[in-house]
């Protein structure tokens, strides 16, 4: 009996989704939690003096560090996804790559200096990337093909994301600022652990389908893969230790190997003899979606970047004669997330068939976060500092708004546009396009120049616009590939 027969697509237990989808919402919302809480406050702690309790590190030279480990986390989903189609399966993948990030943070509180910074963010990035993948294609197996709840499904699964990211940057700044940066760092760790007990408890609700390994790899081939890993390990060891990987380059390095990545997947999942005519077509109409998503990411996760040096240099953050923590500003997003995904998720099951389609939600997310960045226009051209902390709060909303038109929609298509033998794969292929983006985001920051923005923002802003417009004007031709799916 398939997943879609048993009964799992009809439980109307968690707002009137399936019940074990309060498992993976309450794993993902701790989960984020700490890699919030942590990123909220890594830049600052990469270039703030020694003096503040930070490392020291030029500016540009570490937003490149962070946009590359962004792109590293959701490069590392294909790593996972890979493990559970072919390894271990989606559930076990998850379990194991909670522990992996647990242990990342643990590093970042505990270790000084760059040897934290290095095993900690090597430790989040994989496991991360492993719980992604996974976490989201189990959330995919809990509706049938036709159940319109399923976009529904992952909005309110996308609030427990934000529910998380709303609260790590608040408290983790906090810390940060009372008693230190390892402090901060340390709430992270305790986060993730809560959510490891959490789903320790509840993952016997997750359907059998999400145990299942959909394409085992064959015993004969375990040792190659072995080889391959150690192969690729050592060779990252000796590129670093002979200077041609450093942190000035690790942007565009991520870039590229996110890129030959992804067109290696793409070629194998449309090169696979298993694959039906409507299986490969709908392939083919996920290129432009992921191509418009790498552009979308590659302004949001400037949040990360430019914005939190902006954030951090020109913004007025007076508030009540207290100036609050830099990291606070990253939760001004989840907290329009919060608000606007519960209302998102009722209007698409209120307007059932007759929402936009796919493609025009992803070309219209990507006009809007362009959008977002031609705001700052008004505010840079001055070139004064104290922008009210009101304006960058509508830039955000705008941003947010932008993202709910994307960001779970992307999540939503890439299991309904999956091959059967490719499901996890197929949603590891969608943050792929998160990955170029977020690395995107690093190798841009380095460009970014206080003194000379208004070009920054503006020529960025109006790329991004124009994409999402060339979207929506073929979105027919993309739907006519995806064979059905809306």
């Amino acid at each position: 009996m398939s997943h879609t027969d048993s009964g799992v697509a009809r439980d109307t237990g968690f707002f009137g989704q399936p019940r074990a989808l309060a498992t993976l919402f309450g794993v993902e919302t701790w989960e984020r939690f700490s890699f919030y809480g942590m990123q909220g406050i890594l830049l600052i702690y990469l270039y703030y003096s020694v003096a503040d309790g930070g490392l020291g590190v030029d500016q540009t030279v570490a937003a490149g560090i962070v946009g590359a480990y962004g792109g590293g986390v959701y490069l590392a989903t294909v790593l996972g996804a890979w493990v559970a189609d072919r390894l271990l399966s989606s559930e076990r993948v998850l379990f194991i790559s909670a522990t992996v990030v647990m242990v990342g943070h643990i590093a970042l509180a505990v270790l000084p200096g760059f040897a934290g910074v290095g095993v900690g963010l090597i430790c989040i990035a994989l496991g991360s990337g492993g719980l992604k993948a996974t976490a989201t294609s189990i959330v995919g197996t809990l509706y049938s093909a036709d159940d319109t709840r399923r976009d529904a499904g992952f909005s309110l699964y996308y609030l427990g994301i934000n529910l998380g990211a709303f609260f790590g940057p608040l408290l983790t700044g906090l810390l940060q600022t009372t008693a230190g940066f390892h402090f901060g760092f340390g709430l992270a760790a305790v986060g993730m652990a809560a959510g490891l007990v959490q789903y320790a408890f509840g993952r016997k609700r997750l359907p059998d389908v999400a145990r299942e390994i959909p394409n085992p790899l064959p015993r004969q081939r375990y040792p190659l893969v072995i080889v391959a890993t150690v192969v690729v390990v050592v060779a990252v060891v000796v590129l670093v230790l002979a200077g041609l990987i450093t942190a000035e380059n690790l942007a565009i390095i991520v870039i590229v190997v996110t890129a030959l990545a992804a067109v290696a997947y793409f070629v194998v999942i449309l090169s696979s003899a298993g694959l039906t005519s409507d299986e490969r077509s709908r392939v083919f109409a996920f290129i432009p979606l992921f191509l418009t998503s790498a552009a979308f990411w590659s302004i949001y996760q400037q949040q990360f970047t430019v914005i939190t040096i902006y954030s951090d240099e020109r913004l007025d953050r007076s508030l009540f004669g207290w100036e609050f923590p830099v990291s606070w500003v990253q939760s001004i997003n989840p907290i329009f997330i919060i608000v606007l995904s519960g209302v998102f998720a009722a209007l698409w099951t209120r307007l059932g068939t007759r929402q936009p389609t796919t493609p025009v939600k992803f070309g219209l997310g990507t006009i809007g976060v362009g959008l977002g960045f031609l705001l700052f226009l008004p505010f840079v051209a001055t070139g004064a500092n104290g922008t009210p902390l009101l304006a960058l709060v509508l830039i955000l909303l705008v941003f947010t708004v932008a993202e709910l038109l994307l960001s779970p929609i992307g999540l939503s298509v890439s299991t309904k546009l999956a091959p059967a033998r490719f499901r996890t794969q197929m949603v590891a292929l969608f943050f792929l396009s998160v990955a170029l983006g977020s690395a995107a985001s690093g190798q841009l920051a380095g460009l970014y120049d206080p003194q000379n923005e208004v070009p920054y923002f503006g020529v960025i802003g109006t790329i991004a616009v124009v994409i999402g417009a060339v979207l929506v004007a073929f979105a027919r031709p993309v739907l006519r590939m995806m064979r059905g799916v809306r």
